[in-house]
């Protein structure tokens, strides 16, 4: 081999055998009978206790915590999982502000959607009572007609029994449904004052919007 072809390869080897050295750790603890303990890897009698991993320069890489049972895992990986759960939750909860804040810039905003929103379930509850007035309506034309058979209802025909019946039926289902819309009405205001309470401590964090100036106190 050429002379200069074998201090190339020299020079590569020792390069190499520098850099490989300079890459590698050393790892120091007291172990628990309090000697101090030095190796180029984790050592197994600090297994229990915080171990330093050193550069080659002597100062600190990072800090290895000891190993822990797997009781201890478990432990705290649940520790992990909530506090995972808590910045989710977090997150969320900042995100539906933000989308509250879009959706409502301002009071008149959320007063008119509120407004808007009750005012569907009236014009509910306006069809539902006018469909009742209706078949009031009908009652009195099948009782006129049960007038007939007031001596002995026996004889009243089935079909007027049944459209009697029917009547009744109708009559019951509006009214329940005309509860039910009132209620409705209830839940409609509640969401919106809870919005509402919510909505009030987003404004007053965002301030006035852009380009409107505070009033002047005199």
């Amino acid at each position: 081999m050429p002379l200069h072809t074998a201090l190339t390869v020299t020079l590569i080897s020792l390069a190499c055998l520098v850099g490989t050295a300079a890459a590698q750790s050393i790892y120091t603890c007291v172990d628990g009978k309090g000697r101090k303990i030095t190796a180029d890897r984790p050592i197994v009698e600090c297994i229990d206790r915080t171990q330093q991993e050193l550069n080659r320069t002597g100062t600190v890489k990072r800090q290895v915590g000891p190993s822990l049972t797997a009781e201890e895992r478990a432990v705290q990986e649940e520790k992990d999982k909530a506090a995972a759960e808590a910045r989710a939750r977090e997150a969320e909860d900042k995100r539906r502000d933000r989308a509250l804040l879009l959706r409502y810039p301002n009071r008149g905003v959320h007063d008119q959607e509120r407004e808007s929103a009750l005012a569907q379930v009236d014009e509910v509850i306006k069809a539902s009572n006018k469909r009742t007035l209706e078949l009031a309506e009908q009652r009195k034309a099948i009782q006129a007609e049960f007038e007939f058979y007031v001596k002995d209802p026996s004889k009243a025909p089935p079909s007027l029994k049944r459209k009697l019946e029917e009547n009744n039926n109708s009559s019951a289902v509006q009214k329940r449904f005309i509860t039910e819309q009132e209620q409705e009405k209830k839940r409609v205001n509640l969401r919106f004052d809870e919005e509402l309470v919510k909505l009030n401590q987003l404004w007053a964090m965002a301030g006035p919007p852009a380009g409107v100036k505070p009033a002047v106190k005199h």
